[in-house]
C-alpha cells in the first residue's frame, strides 16, 4: 500500500512540474533580472533550497532504511509526522523564487503542499492500517506538516544508514538544478525567444 502511495507522489510530482513548466514559460516577474528585489527573492530561494537539502538529509538520519519495519516517532518525527515532504515544500518554495517573483513563490509552493498533502493523506491509510491504535495516538500528538516544537523527543544514538542517507541527500540536490533553468528561462525571456504574457510581483 505504500508503494501504490509513492507511485502516486511520483505521478503527481511530474504532472505538477510539467504544469509549472508549461506556466513559468509564459509568465515573469515584473522586476527585470539584475533588479535588486528580483536578486533578493532569488537568494531567498537558494536559502530555501539550502534549508530543503539539509532538512531532508537530516530527517533521513532517523528513518532511513526504518519507515517499513517500524513506526519512528523521535527527532524531526516527533514534531512532524512527515518532515521529508515539509522540507520537500520548502524547497519547492525555493524553486518558485527563482523566478525573482513573489506570486510564483508562493504559487509553486502551495502547489507542493497541495501535492504531498494528497500523498501523505493516501500513506496515513497504509500506516493506520499497519499499526493501529499506535498510529492513531501519534497523529493526535503530532501535526501532518506544521511542527509542534514542543512535542520533540530525541535519544542519545542512532544508527544510521548511510548509504540511504546519502541517496536522501543527492536526490535533495535535485531542487538546485532549477537556478539554472530559471535562469535559462530568463535569458529566452529577455531576449523574446519566448513571449511573456503577464508579469507577476
Amino acid at each position: 500500500m505504500l508503494g501504490l502511495a509513492q507511485l502516486m507522489r511520483k505521478r503527481l510530482l511530474v504532472f505538477a512540474t510539467v504544469a509549472l513548466g508549461a506556466f513559468v514559460f509564459v509568465v515573469g516577474s515584473r522586476w527585470p533580472d539584475g533588479h535588486v528585489v528580483h536578486e533578493g527573492i532569488e537568494i531567498f530561494g537558494i536559502l530555501l533550497i539550502g534549508v530543503c537539502i539539509a532538512g531532508r538529509t537530516w530527517s533521513s538520519f532517523y528513518i532511513a532504511g526504518r519507515k517499513d519495519v517500524s513506526l519512528v516517532t523521535i527527532g524531526p518525527y516527533s514534531v512532524c509526522r512527515n518532515p521529508l515532504y515539509l522540507f520537500s515544500i520548502i524547497g519547492a518554495t525555493g524553486v518558485g523564487a527563482q523566478f525573482g517573483s513573489f506570486v510564483i513563490m508562493a504559487l509553486v509552493g502551495l502547489l507542493a503542499w497541495q501535492v504531498f498533502d494528497l500523498v501523505a493523506r493516501e500513506e496515513e491509510k497504509s500506516l493506520e492500517a499497519g499499526y493501529g491504535r499506535a498510529y492513531l495516538e501519534y497523529c493526535e500528538r503530532v501535526p501532518r506538516f506544521t511542527p509542534r516544537l514542543s512535542q520533540w523527543r530525541g535519544i542519545p544514538t542512532i544508527e544510521i544508514n548511510l548509504q540511504r542517507v546519502t541517496r536522501t541527500f543527492i536526490d535533495a540536490c535535485v531542487f538546485l538544478v532549477a537556478i539554472p533553468i530559471a535562469e535559462t528561462i530568463e535569458y529566452f525571456q529577455d531576449t523574446g525567444v519566448l513571449t511573456v504574457l503577464f508579469r507577476l510581483p
